[in-house]
């Protein structure tokens, strides 16, 4: 048998299937393109669901792949065991309507044996209890002894998930131990034991299984197979388990030396080394596919995997932050057949640095509490957390539960899941009330929700801003009422409306509702939880009745403005994928008359260069005048049409495509120009943060963005008018006038020298002895701070052995400093105690060392009397 890398292992199969007229396809991103039911590809087949139900035309009938998968469902058993991980390679062959069981079982027998080398004698085939087509096949066109051909039950040898396609299996198996196995009964338990690993499963998709349990034989039957790489890898190099496979034994080897723990000689530091090593694979090739840590969904995946590995780097002792340099490894071992982790190297790393850096920051005060939570449950005899102190360290510590309760379950205390939960639910609870205290509908939900299911209204505004229609409801202090008077305040629901409720980052409509008896404005529209539509009004004039026909008419001036910042938006995101790249998603987005806010996910900040460069994107494509068309049609069409959806949001079964031209085409429910001329022009006015890996652009469109142009025009002439120059010479004449005020500084500087200089000897005349110590002390005018600490240095020097204390009033403020030689001090003089004191008397304070303080005070009036009492306070001191 032949001992291959698992590079080596995974292109020669693709590189077998290739010789067998396969299309290699590269690997799909872990993110689900065209499967909201996956948070994340979790087999090889995933990705290709579309063309095995029809949804698409697959490239080529015969396809062969190496898939990246993450699973998460057994993660508590990573690093205990030899074979789990949560990410993994999933090699397979595909045929759609074409190749079937003939060709794909010797084909398979041919890979095992002839290319792996895998000794006949230590492999065996399992298949299906009826399936005989399998075993002729396997027995007439392989060379497979018969006897190691055992048939299995639908448990072990029938692929099946509810309704749908569905069939047979035949699985290759090799044997690490020795002597033949003889009975279907010896092989079960060999397997049990892992003795006998499964390393390749085909599936032969024949069966149509429908709503009466029928199985109905498909007209162009399917093949699915799939080998784990990492499995077969151990088998290839005659180890154990899937650590010690040469690439990802490179990973832990790292672990290793960073850490300094050793491997295979402390059972609990292998299970962390095991971890470590898995998760920091995952975690890389999860963040490269556009995955970014967050609360929910596939970023929670990724955060908790990411905080798991860092803690058990901390209980393996390693200081600080470590994770970055597992991802080098990772990139070195996977590079050649993942190129985008090279490419996105530095990225890569960025992310992986600031969530971890991130957790480090919240992690031990986490801990501290767990610990503190650990040692009231054991000296109460408790083994169960309540489900709110969880809770806390969730939302509190950024404590993903299952790291919480992977912590207790090291000391034998369960968690309790119900209690979080409701804990969560009710964090959501308080969560929406408060964002609905914020509007009008806050108070006023128990009424909404009693609104008949049958009241519906019928949106007709996407090409009209007016509609006459029947007004079904009225609301007014949380009770229906069947009129609304001049002054007063409520809700109109209504059989149609061309009013806008608020929906997908796009603010409600505003204006008017009238008719020959009444005039409302319309203070806002949103949906109540149920998806009624709800005018918010003031009725100006008249009385407002249930069943009468009214206008309904929406500000237009402010819905254009809206519609230009909601295409603006779309074209927006279209332009940060060009100049960052695909990683680009939205993260939230609002849309108002004034402005567009859009949220993305990207870790670093904008350059100026990247901004303008979106800028002129969006801008050229606006000048282009594209026909912005919406089109209905069902979720499917629209992703195989490549529309633009959120991760996490929910769509029915059909949806609006808005396109602009080939540039941006999104899911939107909202509303948008006819054409991308309308907007005009394109300004972005800010850049920020909001979030780690979230970054936040805020922009202007049409006369907004014109009035954006023009403040920042006036603000120029402003400028050039200021500096007496024309608006082409600004950046000249601020460099000039810097030279000028540095020159100035210069001359004011040799000035303050000279005067300091001349004034020296008229200060040196005035000094005096008092018990001993040889004194200068003067009081000066408008001589700054760096001057006068400069001139006290200087007489200290010339005296040679005395004190100098000096004080200057300048700008309605005192400043004195005391300097004195070592002799002085030696004598009982202490400059801190000088300063203090006669800097209370000009309503100051400081103070220092013995031979050097400085001090300031409020009163320039009193400078004189501080100075004056400088005599009686050496006095004091030198007796």
């Amino acid at each position: 048998m032949k001992k291959m890398g698992l590079n080596e292992i995974r292109e020669a199969y693709l590189e077998f299937f290739e010789s067998k007229d396969h299309l290699r396809m590269p690997s799909f991103s872990l993110v689900p393109k065209n499967d909201k039911s996956l948070l994340l590809i979790n087999a090889g087949m995933a990705p290709l669901k579309p063309y095995f139900t029809g949804l698409q035309t697959p490239p080529s009938k015969r396809v062969t792949t190496c898939q990246k998968c993450i699973r998460t469902g057994d993660i508590e058993n990573v690093g205990k065991t030899s074979r789990h991980g949560t990410f993994f390679e999933m090699l397979g062959n595909f045929s759609f309507g074409d190749y079937f069981k003939n060709e794909i079982i010797p084909w398979a027998w041919e890979f095992v044996t002839v290319v792996l080398g895998i000794p006949k004698d230590k492999l065996y085939a399992t298949i299906y209890l009826e399936d005989d087509e399998a075993y002729d096949i396997w027995t007439s066109k392989t060379d497979i002894d018969p006897s190691r051909i055992f048939r299995l039950g639908k448990d072990d040898n029938f692929w099946e998930i509810g309704q749908g396609p569905c069939g047979p299996c035949s699985e290759i198996h090799y044997d690490r131990g020795t002597g033949k196995v003889t009975t279907v009964e010896e092989f079960i338990k060999a397997a049990d034991e892992d003795r006998i690993v499964e390393f390749w499963n085909l599936v032969f998709t024949q069966f149509d299984k429908d709503e009466n349990g029928v199985y109905n034989r498909l007209a162009n039957p399917n093949i699915d197979t799939g080998m784990g790489l990492e499995r077969i890898s151990t088998i290839m190099q005659g180890v154990d388990n899937i650590f010690e496979v040469d690439a990802i034994k490179n990973i832990l080897l790292k672990v290793c030396e960073i850490s300094g723990a050793k491997y295979n000689e402390n059972s609990k530091t292998d299970v962390s080394i095991r971890i470590i090593t898995d998760h920091a694979r995952s975690v890389t090739f999860m963040i490269s596919d556009g995955v970014l840590p967050s609360n929910e969904g596939r970023g929670y995946v990724l955060r908790r995997l990411l905080r798991r590995a860092a803690r058990h780097g901390k209980l393996l002792g390693i200081e600080g932050t470590f994770l970055t340099k597992l991802c080098e490894v990772v990139i070195d071992n996977f590079g050649g057949a993942y190129p985008e982790l090279k490419e996105k190297e530095e990225y890569l790393k960025k992310v992986i640095q600031l969530e971890e850096e991130r957790f480090a920051e919240t992690i031990d005060g986490g801990m501290q509490i767990l610990r503190d939570y650990t040692d009231e449950l054991e000296n109460e005899g408790i083994k169960v957390l309540s489900g709110d102190k969880a809770f806390k360290l969730y939302d509190t510590y950024g404590f993903p539960y299952e790291l919480t309760e992977e912590i207790l379950e090291e000391k034998g205390i369960s968690v309790d899941l119900e209690g979080f939960n409701r804990e969560m639910q009710s964090q959501r609870e308080r969560a929406r009330a408060a964002r609905e205290d914020s509007n009008y509908m806050g108070s006023d939900d128990g009424i909404l929700n009693k609104i008949p299911a049958d009241v519906n209204t019928t949106f007709v505004g996407y090409g009209e801003t007016k509609c006459d229609s029947k007004i079904l409801l009225l609301i007014k202090d949380n009770e229906f009422v069947s009129n609304l008077e001049a002054g007063s305040s409520g809700i109109i629901v209504s059989e149609q409306t061309t009013f806008y409720a608020e929906m997908g980052g796009q603010v409600g409509d505003k204006g008017l509702i009238y008719n020959s008896n009444f005039k409302a404005q319309v203070l806002d529209c949103k949906k109540s939880i149920a998806g009624k539509v709800l005018h918010f009004v003031n009725v100006l004039e008249g009385t407002v009745g249930v069943d009468t026909q009214a206008t309904f008419e929406v500000d237009k001036a402010r819905r254009n403005n809206i519609r230009k910042n909601h295409t603006a938006t779309h074209m927006l995101q279209s332009a940060l994928k060009l100049v960052l790249g695909s990683h680009v998603h939205q993260s939230g987005s609002y849309v108002d008359e004034d402005k567009l806010r859009f949220d993305f996910t990207h870790f670093s900040a904008l350059s100026e260069e990247e901004i303008t460069r979106v800028e002129n994107i969006v801008n050229e494509n606006i000048m282009t005048v594209y026909s912005v068309d919406t089109d209905v049609m069902s979720i499917d069409e629209a992703k195989q049409s490549g529309a633009v959806a959120l991760f996490d949001e929910k769509y029915g079964d059909s949806v609006r495509v808005v396109s602009v031209g080939e540039f941006s085409k999104e899911l939107c429910g909202g509303t948008h120009v006819f054409n991308s001329g309308e907007i005009g022009l394109f300004k972005i006015t800010s850049e920020a943060g909001v979030a780690a890996g979230i970054r936040r652009i805020e922009a202007v469109t049409g006369f907004n963005a014109i009035r954006f142009v023009e403040y920042k025009g006036n603000l120029l002439k402003e400028v050039a008018e200021t500096l007496k120059c024309t608006e082409k010479n600004i950046i000249n004449k601020l460099h000039s006038q810097s030279s000028e005020l540095k020159e100035k500084d210069k001359e004011i500087a040799e000035l303050k020298s000279k005067l300091t200089g001349s004034i020296e000897e008229d200060i040196l005349s005035t000094a005096k002895e008092v018990n001993g110590i040889k004194l200068v002390a003067a009081a000066l005018e408008e001589i700054d701070g760096d001057s006068l600490r400069n001139l006290a240095d200087k007489l200290r020097d010339k005296i040679s052995d005395g004190l100098v204390v000096l004080g200057s009033s300048s700008n309605d403020k005192v400043q004195f400093v005391a300097m004195a030689s070592k002799n002085a001090v030696s004598k009982g003089i202490h400059c801190g105690k000088i300063i203090k004191e006669i800097a209370t008397i000009a309503g100051g304070g400081g103070g220092g060392r013995p031979d050097m303080a400085q001090a300031g005070g409020k009163n320039p009036e009193k400078l004189q009397d501080a100075i004056n009492q400088v005599n009686i306070i050496v006095k004091d001191l030198v007796k």
